[in-house]
């Protein structure tokens, strides 16, 4: 196949590449400034349908809104967020997020049912917000700094992984802590992820070791054993995603050229 951006190579580091949820369409964004959007084809080119540029805001993340119509985008160096509607072709600076007193807004992730977005703020804050009005619906905060959240798939509890190496359970409903566990042998958290058949929940750390659990034991015990501890990466796990059937576990690193695996 030919690169997917094939008809506009980025100026700088690409830090998202992601499927649009329903149409055969690829968005990639990145140190640029710009979000760009191609259209999906087998074998030929794919042609590209817009890109939009944020001036003098270099994308640390974006991500498509669950019913697709949107894509969220936050900086490497700023406290505001944009929203770009796709629908209305818009662009919509979130500048200040009344309740949220955070220096800068980088990472964060959006509930599988489209109800919430969760800002990942310093110092363990997290924020849910409204996915509707961006408004802030509560703040939770877990033991030293969180490095990573994932939503359950049913988007009913967050899990929150710490740089010291604990995994935080709350209750989206009630924002209240259910479980906190140890993952295994962590020395800094990195990145975590939940199955789509919430089966399992991967945590990977920084010296490289993918932890695989039942989501059974992370919900009852304080100190789970992994089903497989995964070990091919040497350098930090950055990246630990499942497939939509849970057959398949992508963990990768950033800190190493080609350092992809398919478990």
């Amino acid at each position: 196949c030919l690169p997917a951006n094939q008809e506009r190579f980025a100026n700088g580091k690409l830090v998202t590449v992601q499927f649009h949820p329903s149409a055969q369409v690829v968005m990639t964004a990145g140190h640029d400034r710009s979000v760009s959007l191609f259209q999906v084809k087998n074998f030929s080119l794919n042609p590209k349908i817009q890109s939009i540029y944020l001036e003098s805001f270099p994308i640390y993340k974006a991500h498509f809104s669950v019913d697709g119509e949107q894509v969220i985008a936050t900086g490497t160096h700023h406290s505001m967020f944009f929203v770009y509607d796709m629908m209305a072709g818009s662009i919509t600076p979130i500048p200040k997020v009344r309740g949220v007193e955070e220096k800068f807004l980088r990472n964060f992730e959006l509930s599988p049912d489209g109800s919430f977005m969760l800002l990942i703020g310093t110092s363990g804050y997290l924020h849910l917000l409204s996915m509707k009005t961006k408004e802030l619906i509560s703040t939770m905060k877990v033991n030293g700094r969180c490095t990573a959240s994932a939503f359950t798939p049913d988007s009913s509890k967050i899990y929150s992984y710490s740089k010291e190496g604990e995994v935080f359970i709350w209750d989206v409903r009630s924002r209240k802590s259910l479980h906190k566990f140890e993952d295994e042998g962590s020395l800094e958290g990195k990145c975590i992820a939940v199955s789509k058949n919430n089966q399992y929940v991967a945590c990977g750390s920084s010296s490289g070791v993918v932890n695989l659990y039942t989501t059974d034991a992370c919900l009852k015990e304080n100190r789970p054993k992994p089903v497989k501890a995964i070990m091919n990466l040497v350098t930090s796990a950055t990246c630990v995603t499942f497939n939509p059937t849970t057959e398949i576990l992508a963990v990768a690193s950033r800190d190493t050229d080609e350092a992809v695996k398919l478990v």
